[in-house]
Formats: C-alpha cells, structure tokens, sequence
C-alpha cells in the first residue's frame, strides 16, 4: 500500500508520492497542516474506536492505520479537503472541519461495505457544513471576548 504497486485510483494508490506531494504543499504555504494533520487524527481516533467495539465487521476490525493508507484516503485529506475555498477559513474551524472529515470517512467505510471509499462523500458533507462550523467558531470567540471585557470593565 505504501509504494502503489496495489491496483486502485490513479494517483490514489502510492502514498509516497502523496507525501511527497504533501511536502510541496507545506512548503509552498497552500495546504493547511491542522485540516491535513486533524483528519488524520479523526480517522485514526474512529479506526481505534471501532477496533475495542465488538463488532463482526472486517472493516471494522482493521487496523487504525489501515483507514490511512487504504484507498483514497491520504489522496483526499492531502488533495481535495484542502481546497481553501470550501473548507473551513478559522484555525480552530480548519481543526474540527478535518477531524470531522477522518471520523466521517471511516464510519462509511464501516457502515456501507459498498461504499469503501468515503472519503469523498465526507469531504463534500463538510464542505456543506463548513460555513456552520466557521460560524459557530466566530460566535464562540465573540462570547469569549465579550465576557472578558465585562471582567476586565467591573475589576
């Protein structure tokens, strides 16, 4: 799975080549780190869940680290849910729209054997809710601030 010598998508299947890809995109300042690196995160955090759940599923029971390197997993955290225009504009927005992505992606692994790829469906799910999830981030800033200036306007 690592080299790409498994049948699958083009582009999809050598995972050094997208890491490779990922550097370029770090470099360069086009990816961001907390969507590419918290989707990681969710997945791997769902592939662990689903491991201590006693379910008879074969997608289940796989290793966290194989919801990462299977499929087009890797192609769509680094790639598409990136993309600066639909997803999430906030740093902790960014955080939570990736880890959502991760977490989506293996439950429809798991939940539908017909579907193995989802990654592409939760990424377009969260590219729907990404002006919510900044929304809410904004809103929880305002409160914050506006309680810290009460505090500070009756010290």
């Amino acid at each position: 799975m690592i080299s790409g010598v498994i049948p699958g998508s083009i582009g999809s299947t050598s995972v050094i080549a997208i890491l490779l890809g990922l550097g370029y995109l770090m470099i360069t300042g086009v990816a961001s780190s907390r969507i590419i690196f918290s989707g990681i995160a969710g997945a791997a955090a769902m592939g662990a869940l689903f491991n201590v759940l006693p379910l008879n599923d074969s997608f289940a029971q796989l290793p966290f680290y194989y919801h990462i390197v299977m499929g087009g997993f890797l192609f769509g955290i680094v790639f598409m849910a990136t993309d600066p225009v639909s997803a999430a504009a906030s740093n902790r927005g960014k955080i939570i729209y990736g880890f959502l992505i991760g977490v989506l992606t293996v439950i429809i692994r798991v939940a539908n054997p017909a579907y193995p790829e989802g990654i592409m469906l939760a990424i377009l799910f969260m590219n729907v809710m990404a002006p919510m999830i900044d929304h809410y981030v904004v809103q929880g800033h305002i409160k914050q601030r506006t309680k810290l200036a009460r505090a500070l306007n009756h010290a």
